[in-house]
């Protein structure tokens, strides 16, 4: 499994209230899990910036992370951004084979 890393922007017209964010994130995690059963959540968090959240995942290959991003944008209206990471010790690894 790969691992990748998701910032996700909602739009000011996806949520009006602190319920309407739990329920939307229940409804996205909902169809995520239904559609891509075999993602493993490794950590979400609520992040200041130009991005609201950061949520890291496991998936087999992207077009499973490209997918967990589209569901993502269908239902929380929302901008994504999706970047394939390496741990630090598989990175040092390979640099290592140079």
């Amino acid at each position: 499994m790969s691992t990748f890393i998701m910032l996700t922007r909602l739009s000011p017209e996806a949520v009006r209230s602190p319920q309407a964010l739990e329920q939307l994130e229940r409804k996205a995690m909902e169809r995520v899990r239904k559609e891509c059963p075999d993602v493993e959540w490794v950590g979400n968090y609520a992040i200041l910036g130009p991005y609201d959240y950061l949520d890291v995942f496991r998936a087999r290959d992207i077009e499973t992370a490209s997918k967990v991003s589209m569901l993502i944008r269908t239902f929380g209206h929302a901008q994504t951004e999706v970047w394939p990471a390496t741990e630090w010790n598989r990175f040092k690894e390979i640099v290592r084979t140079l």
